[in-house]
């Protein structure tokens, strides 16, 4: 069974939420960039939230036949990101969050409504 790209970004905020993620924000990239479908971007307030919230989602795509092509600087836990084929999922330290402030690179994109 294939996931929706749609379905996959709901899968992922949900975890995200159920771990206490904050500030939630869907970014839908379709006819402005190849690399991606959708972004989801969100931080927690400490490296250890950081990686629960990662751990989250991977946990959730995969129960859910989904499948987690790689996840980058979960060591750190300052910027992890979670490749899901057409979502790709950015969890942030707070602080790297207010750095990068990576919604301002792509502010074409139309944020997303999730439930």
């Amino acid at each position: 069974m294939t996931i929706k790209p749609n379905e996959l970004l709901q899968l992922a905020v949900n975890a995200a939420d159920d771990k206490k993620a904050m500030n939630i924000v869907a970014l839908d990239l379709r006819g402005i960039s190849l690399v991606a479908d959708y972004f989801m971007i969100c931080h927690g307030n400490s490296d250890t939230q950081v990686q629960a919230i990662v751990t989250g989602i991977r946990k959730e795509v995969m129960e859910k036949g989904g499948i987690v092509k790689g996840i980058e600087g979960m060591d750190s836990a300052r910027w992890v990101l979670i490749d899901l084929g057409d979502v790709i999922v950015h969890v942030f330290h707070r602080d790297e969050r207010e750095y990068y402030n990576i919604e301002r690179l792509w502010s074409d994109a139309k944020v997303v409504e999730t439930v």
